[in-house]
């Protein structure tokens, strides 16, 4: 029985791990790509690499990227809840 738990907790991590790879580059990308169009746009002067690097290593720093993480605490904790509830 406690295997099969622990099966699926693993499952489920590798599972979340995919999910949160694929968030997180999206994320990424369309954080770029809204760096990119500010800066194409004219609001911005100056290198617009340096521009884009900038942006993304406050990206990196940010709000945003820490709540990605939801993804993995989210579902861990409502499996644990539901577990300890119906047992």
């Amino acid at each position: 029985m406690i295997f099969g738990w622990i099966r699926l907790f693993v499952f489920g991590f590798v599972g979340l791990t995919v999910i949160y790879w694929l968030v997180s580059v999206y994320s990424r990308s369309v954080r770029r790509e809204t760096l990119e169009k500010r800066f194409d746009a004219g609001d911005v002067e100056g290198d617009r690499d340096a521009y884009i690097e900038q942006g993304m290593t406050k990206y990196e720093k940010g709000l945003r990227k820490r709540l990605i993480w939801l993804v993995y605490i989210i579902p861990m904790v409502a499996m644990a809840l539901t577990i300890y509830f119906v047992n």
